[in-house]
This record gives structure tokens, sequence and C-alpha cells, in this order.
């Protein structure tokens, strides 16, 4: 062999010593570390409701109101997109609960306990239930106005995490969640399922008497949450009042007065 090859031959071996597995070996497990990077600890909500989020950012965007957005951030950063896909899956949801649950239930009796299940108040007891208003990310002035406490919001945000989860984990985990919190209330209705407006207009023609009017008598509070009060009126009869969130449930509460004072009860009509 040639000086010159020698030459090389040294100088190559010199520098593969030079390269210690000392140092090479905690390259290699920086490296890994950076490719498996550690999960943050389950929210105190995520541990509530028995669900992981995969996307963590969806959940931010189901718990985040437009108040609490700032700047060039438009209406796609809050929970308002989320909400309008999860009304849609809690209602197919709890479309198919009802159909296995009541067989012989015909579709009339199926479309009121749908009605009474996936209504403003009905999410928002749900929200209460698991704790949802301490997790909403709102405007300073809307948290302090009792933003974390109001039906509307709540009810809100409770279908815009239904959404959140159907993204995140498809049909079935949402499915699962609604079933976890709504199917005693499915088995237990809060409220007769005859609505009262439909009991007493029942009850006045089984009197003889004409349908009951319905008017609006006040309307208060801010424009995307306000309060109605109505009052029914009948012949020969003091009008009764009500009050609700909507027109509608303003007058469903004056006609649960109306036949409270008459004591005739929602789920009947007969007396």
């Amino acid at each position: 062999m040639s000086r010159g090859a020698e030459n090389k031959t040294s100088q190559v071996s010199q520098r593969a010593r030079s390269v210690s597995p000392q140092k090479a070996a905690p390259q290699a497990t920086t490296a890994a570390k950076r490719t498996k990077p550690k999960r943050a600890p389950a929210t105190t909500l995520e541990t509530t409701i028995a669900y992981r989020f995969s996307d963590t950012a969806l959940l931010e965007r189901a718990l985040t109101h437009i108040s609490a957005l700032k700047g060039s951030r438009g209406r796609d950063a809050s929970y308002q997109r989320l909400e309008f896909l999860g009304d849609h899956v809690l209602g197919l949801a709890i479309s198919d609960m009802l159909f296995q649950e009541f067989p012989k239930a015909n579709e009339g009796e199926l479309s009121r306990r749908l009605a009474d299940l996936v209504r403003r108040e009905s999410c928002a007891e749900v929200a209460r239930a698991i704790e949802l208003g301490s997790a909403i990310r709102l405007g300073a002035s809307e948290s302090n106005s009792g933003g974390r406490l109001r039906t509307a919001i709540l009810a809100d945000v409770c279908e815009s995490l239904i959404g959140a989860i159907f993204l995140d984990g498809g049909y079935k985990a949402a499915a699962d969640f609604v079933e976890r919190f709504w199917a005693e209330r499915m088995r237990k209705p809060a409220r007769p399922l005859r609505d009262p407006k439909t009991v007493l207009q029942e009850w006045a023609q089984a009197k003889g008497l004409p349908t009951p009017s319905y008017k609006e008598i006040e309307r208060i509070g801010p424009h995307h949450d306000p309060e109605f009060r109505v009052a029914v009126a009948l012949p020969q009869r003091d009008p009764a009042e009500g009050k609700g969130r909507s027109k509608r449930a303003a007058e469903q509460d004056a006609a649960a007065a109306m036949l409270a004072r008459e004591g005739v009860r929602a789920d009947r009509t007969d007396g």
C-alpha cells in the first residue's frame, strides 16, 4: 500500500474514533422525545363528561362565546357553527333513543317526547349538571352580567360541545355522551308530555269557550337573550300571565298558570 493511501486510512480511523457512542445516544433520545410529546392532563370538564378530546382546539372553540373574541377573529372561532351541528346530532341521537325505548309509541308521542328533551331548558339543565358554565370563555362584560348562568348560553354551549365531540370522536362518541346525560330525563320527563297551551285549548272547547287569546305584555333584556311576559285571556275569566325566554315559552307558562288557577291538571282536559 502506498504511503498516501496509508495516511488516508489513518485519518478516517481517527475521525471514526472521535464520534463516541456517549454523544450520539442523547441526540437520538432527544429526537424520540420530540416525536412523542407528553399529553396534557384531562381538563375538569373532560373528566366530568368521561371523554378525552384528541383535538383540544375543538374543545376550546366549543366553549368560546363570541364576546371573548377580539380583533379580526370572526364568528367561526366561536361556538356558533358547532352549536348548529350539535343541535342536529342531539336530535338524531335522542330520536334513536326514543325509537328503541318506546316501541309502542306513535309518531305524535315520540315527537312530543323529542321536543321536550331537545328544548333549550333541557339542554341548559344538562349544562348545569356537568358544571359547564365555569368552563365557558366569555368576554368581561358578558361574564360580569351573569352569562355563565344564562339559560340561552348554557344551552347553546351544551349543543356546541356535542358537535365538537361528534367531529372529534364520531357519532358513537357523541351518542354515548347524549345517552349518559339524557337517558334518565327520557325515562322520567320533567314536565307533562301534553303542553299547557294544547290542554287549555281543549279544556276551553269542552266548556264551550272560544280559543284562548295570547298577548305580549312586555319584553325585557338584551336582544340576544330577551325575556317575554305574556297574558292569556278567556271570556268571563281573569287573564293569567306567564314569563319565558321565548314568546312561545311565555305563552306556555301563561296557559299553565290559568290551568292551575282553574284546577285543571296539564295532563288531562276534563274538570
